[in-house]
């Protein structure tokens, strides 16, 4: 059966299974980095990306791994060029790379992107998380926050999904630089249930 000819339930079918084994390799090669022994599912990927649109402008990714989130980004409008894809693991940077041409994919650790100019100054318009926060040091999660809301204009978010039953970014940190949290939604199809939350500007 030609690709092209398959329903949309076969097709997330087809693209579940392939992200499978990458996946699986990456969670036994290091598990406290990967954090989930199965890529995120659709449902989780479409609540992440729900506040996202092709008005929304460039959007950066923080640990996209198979690209689930990627290609939810994609299919609500958003050109391909328009994403940047920071990833540390270097099989997913390589598959994002194959998956996503036309995407700019960076190999390198999430929590150091203030040191590499990604943008200007208040040029982004979203950054999505699939970073392990409750596995990181607190130094850590900062840095990625510093280096996301680096980029992020007056109005941009930063959205992270979690397993845990609260925001996985403590309150001292979001006190201390200025942040808010706010959970959008929560999916229990996915395994295990996943909450998504938008991390703001204090206004």
């Amino acid at each position: 059966m030609r690709l092209t000819s398959l329903s949309k339930f076969d097709q997330k079918a087809v693209n579940a299974m392939s992200d499978l084994l990458p996946f699986f390799r990456a969670w036994v090669a290091d598990p406290k980095r990967v954090s989930a022994i199965s890529p995120s599912s659709s449902a989780l990927a479409e609540l992440i990306t729900s506040e996202i649109s092709p008005a929304t402008g460039s959007v950066l990714e923080l640990g996209p791994g198979t690209g689930v989130f990627t290609r939810a980004l994609i299919a609500r409008g958003l050109d391909e060029g328009d994403l940047t894809l920071v990833e540390a693991g270097a099989e997913f940077a390589r598959l994002l790379s194959d998956r996503y041409p036309r995407a700019r994919v960076l190999h390198m650790d999430a929590s150091r992107i203030t040191l590499n100019p990604l943008y200007p100054s208040n040029d982004l318009g979203a950054a999505i998380s699939g970073l392990p926060l409750l596995s990181m040091r607190p130094r850590q999660v900062m840095g990625a926050l510093n280096g996301a809301f680096r980029y992020l204009g007056p109005t941009g978010a930063f959205y992270q999904f979690t397993y845990g039953p609260r925001c996985p970014i403590p309150s001292t940190i979001l006190d201390r630089m200025g942040l808010r949290a706010s959970r959008i939604g929560t999916i229990m199809r996915n395994v295990p249930p996943s909450s998504v939350y938008r991390i703001s500007r204090v206004a």
